[in-house]
């Protein structure tokens, strides 16, 4: 059995845009949210893999150095690549693209955010970096640090579900979920788990 546990990053300093590749930092509470669910998981966890962006590979880092266990930092679990919407805010995505934001955010599957990334795409993506990860870490009990569209896409993935469903799926700051693989398959445990 593989245990795999899901945590998106906290708040990040800027407030809230659509940021795929932009490396900005954490805020303090969005550190400390983090902090408070690693308390949780400190004495179970094997290896921690993390996107390499700063908002989740600091902290990462921090803590797989404070237990002396593994961090690997893992590109293809960055976020979509969101192209020209990149550091703009919904209402400024909507001046400069009218309607596409709302359209997106009732089913992106066949969109792509002008000069970004595919939903296909990245759902393959995501799709093939689980598949070689419960590949290769038989027994353990990893740690996934990554960001919303990441984690949602691997639960839909996980699940079964369609790309469409991630849109029903809520990811708050430092979100915490569980997915168990055994031979029978694939399974989520539990979704946005309080701290």
């Amino acid at each position: 059995m593989i245990t795999i546990d899901l945590l998106r990053h906290g708040a990040i300093e800027g407030g809230v845009k659509y940021r795929g590749i932009l490396d900005d930092p954490l805020t303090v509470e969005g550190r400390s949210s983090m902090d408070k669910v690693w308390q949780h998981l400190h004495g179970s966890v094997t290896s921690i893999i993390s996107s390499p962006l700063i908002r989740c590979a600091q902290p990462a880092q921090d803590w797989a150095k404070q237990k002396g266990i593994s961090c690997s930092l893992e590109a293809r679990i960055q976020e979509l690549n969101y192209g020209d919407w990149e550091g703009l805010t919904a209402e400024e995505i909507e001046v400069h693209s009218p309607g596409f934001l709302q359209q997106w955010r009732v089913d992106p599957t066949y969109m792509t955010p002008p000069q970004g990334e595919s939903m296909l795409a990245f759902s393959e993506r995501i799709r093939l970096f689980f598949d070689e990860l419960i590949t290769h870490h038989q027994n353990e009990h990893i740690l996934l640090v990554a960001h919303s569209g990441t984690l949602r896409t691997l639960i839909a993935y996980v699940m079964a579900a369609p790309i469409v469903s991630t849109r029903h799926l809520a990811m708050p700051y430092a979100c915490w979920s569980r997915v168990q693989v055994t031979q029978e398959g694939s399974m989520l445990i539990f979704h946005a788990k309080s701290s």
